[in-house]
């Protein structure tokens, strides 16, 4: 018999209506009693290490999450289950996708209806998610995302609606498997990448967002000592506008890392336009372009960069592309 750690963190599939209608915590955590879910099909380790809406998760927490894995796999756990709010959901699995080794199964799920309300959707994404951990072709697939009979990998997946339970979508790619009966269905392979195995994680890494008529006043606020790293969602294929220029350099000149990615929903960053703030000027400046990310997974992939210590060309390698 498989044993899953399930670790929940809080976030809409622990919370529940109240007579308003609003959606509230709930002192203990619904799903975390099921523990009859699997009818005797797995051994369930259940772990409740935060009981935090989304918005309230930082870093630090999942660097506990990641920590307490690493302390479960010793213990001889098969897989790993995380119940998370959908808000920051993909910041957290992509977090523990750079900084886990692909030993076990470890999969992130959540509800975009809580508990008590029609069709509520946690449960049986809770249940999903623990058909995968348990599966044996689950392994060596990164950190996963399952929600809604779908598999996606935790560094293209990204919430897309505000409040559909078809949320999670991995743009231009698609998803690497489906659930069907309960088992798991796979159609891709992840290109593996290697781990960062941090132990802490440094603070003040910011993510702007570019946009018509956008000034150097964002940049110069963020050019002090303080500032370890900014990632910028540039426009189209990865351009700003030229006014933004002088700004940005002073940072480069303060030698602050800054990593340039699209604000596309679709395709990648790239050094293609040679006019004034377009991509081939920005990398001859000295910007990262990274492929295949959006902005908040960026900035988590230059978090675990930094906090592992990388500088200067391995820092630019780590950052270049998603897969390295």
């Amino acid at each position: 018999m498989k044993k899953i750690l399930a670790i929940h963190t809080g976030g809409t599939i622990s919370m529940s209506q109240n007579e308003k209608g609003e959606v509230v915590p709930n002192a203990e955590n619904p799903i975390a009693q099921q523990e009859t879910i699997m009818e005797g099909r797995v051994e369930l380790i259940t772990d409740e290490l935060f009981n935090l809406p989304s918005p309230h998760m930082t870093p630090v927490e999942m660097l506990k999450i990641k920590q307490r894995i690493n302390q479960g796999e010793k213990e001889g756990i098969d897989g790993v289950v995380i119940t998370h709010g959908t808000d920051t959901l993909e910041e957290t699995a992509y977090f523990l996708d750079l900084t886990l080794p692909s030993t076990i199964p470890v999969v992130v799920t959540g509800a975009m209806r809580s508990s008590n309300e029609v069709g509520s959707d946690g449960l049986y994404n809770f249940q999903t998610a623990i058909e995968v951990a348990a599966d044996d072709a689950s392994r060596g697939n990164g950190v996963m995302v399952v929600m809604n009979d779908e598999i996606h990998t935790a560094r293209y997946v990204t919430k897309t609606h505000t409040t559909n339970v078809a949320t999670f979508r991995t743009p231009t790619f698609g998803p690497i498997g489906l659930v069907a009966k309960g088992h798991p269905i796979y159609f891709q392979q992840l290109i593996r990448e290697d781990t960062c195995d941090i132990d802490h994680v440094v603070d003040h890494v910011y993510l702007l967002k570019a946009y018509a008529g956008m000034d150097a006043s964002l940049f110069d606020a963020l050019n002090n000592d303080q500032t370890a790293g900014i990632v910028i969602e540039g426009l189209g294929a990865g351009n700003l506008p030229p006014v933004t220029l002088p700004a940005v350099q002073r940072l480069l000149d303060h030698h602050i890392p800054l990593v340039l990615v699209s604000r596309c929903y679709n395709g990648v960053a790239e050094d293609i336009y040679d006019y004034q703030g377009g991509g081939i000027e920005l990398r001859k400046m000295g910007l990262m372009l990274c492929q295949g990310l959006n902005g908040q997974k960026a900035r988590i992939k230059l978090l675990v960069g930094l906090s592992a210590g990388l500088q200067g060309e391995r820092l630019t390698e780590y950052l270049s592309t998603a897969v390295s």
